[in-house]
């Protein structure tokens, strides 16, 4: 992504062709120099990173990352349950909670894990951390945990949307419901105004309040991420060419944990997988005892 002229930038491109022999000519070349220096760091455009939404607890560093059409509030029942033993770091991911909404993003996997690169640079931590992931964060610690193996300790992915090609899957009826997930998804991003609305009742039907909230403020970040990163994923070869130990913590009612997909990764040598009953797709409290367990 093209960053946009600098203050420096431009004073360089209004010079005329003569400017820099007058210059020499009045002994300021160097000066000039020093002073576009000064002036491209006075302008420079601050750095373009991820909205940490908290940072408690001393120990060793997590990072907690959200899903679609959230934020880090998802992580309410977690944090708790680790920041006496751990430093607990929460970022909202590009385009949701709080975090920059570009006129110009895309929202591919790959400026996912861009911003969320240089917001962990930002930290500068000088020890490995865990890294967790929670639905479309999932897909995108397992992506930046790929190409960034040296900064993990371990991967943790909660309800990892994990969906195959159907025409992969051998299975009739694990086939037709992977594809019957991606019509859903299809349908979603063709109707703005029905999905809002939607989105909105089942949030009070099901008391979850901002942890899923689609809004016209969120549409673009929310369809672009659904089609560019989960509908098209390449989570699978993501995960099998991490070399770092990767526990998979879901619930037994998330709808949004298909077959297929998780059936081919839960038999990695790498990866343990851990179904918590009576839970679904959000990080309730079942659910977070058994993602701080894995962690410790």
């Amino acid at each position: 992504m093209q960053e946009p002229y600098s203050a420096y930038h431009l004073l360089r491109a209004r010079r005329q062709p003569g400017d820099r022999a007058q210059s020499h000519v009045c002994g300021h070349n160097r000066g000039m120099g020093r002073l576009g220096d000064w002036v491209a760091g006075v302008f420079r455009r601050p750095a373009r990173l991820l909205h940490i939404a908290s940072d408690v607890g001393h120990g060793p560093p997590v990072i907690l990352v959200h899903g679609i059409a959230s934020s880090s509030v998802t992580f309410a029942e977690l944090v708790p349950l680790l920041q006496a033993s751990h430093r607990c770091i929460s970022i909202d991911i590009l385009g949701f909670g709080r975090s920059p909404v570009p006129p110009n993003a895309e929202y591919t996997l790959e400026e996912h894990v861009e911003w969320l690169q240089r917001t962990i640079s930002s930290l500068k931590l000088k020890e490995p951390f865990v890294l967790v992931g929670h639905s479309l964060g999932a897909l995108i610690t397992a992506r930046y945990t790929a190409l960034h193996q040296g900064r993990v300790d371990k991967l943790v992915l909660v309800g990892p949307p994990i969906y195959i090609s159907p025409e992969a899957i051998g299975n009739q009826a694990v086939r037709a419901r992977v594809a019957a997930y991606l019509r859903a998804y299809e349908f979603i991003r063709a109707n703005k105004d029905f999905t809002i609305r939607n989105a909105t009742v089942l949030a009070r039907l099901l008391r979850i309040g901002d942890r899923f909230e689609i809004t016209e403020a969120n549409w673009v970040p929310f369809v672009s991420s659904l089609e560019k990163c989960i509908e098209s994923q390449t989570v699978v070869s993501d995960i099998a060419g991490i070399h770092r130990p990767i526990e998979i913590v879901y619930g037994a009612l998330d709808a949004f944990v298909a077959p297929g997909g998780l059936d081919v990764v839960e038999r990695m040598s790498h990866v343990r997988v851990h179904r918590v009953e009576v839970n679904d797709h959000l990080i309730r409290r079942r659910l977070a005892r058994e993602i701080a367990r894995v962690i410790n």
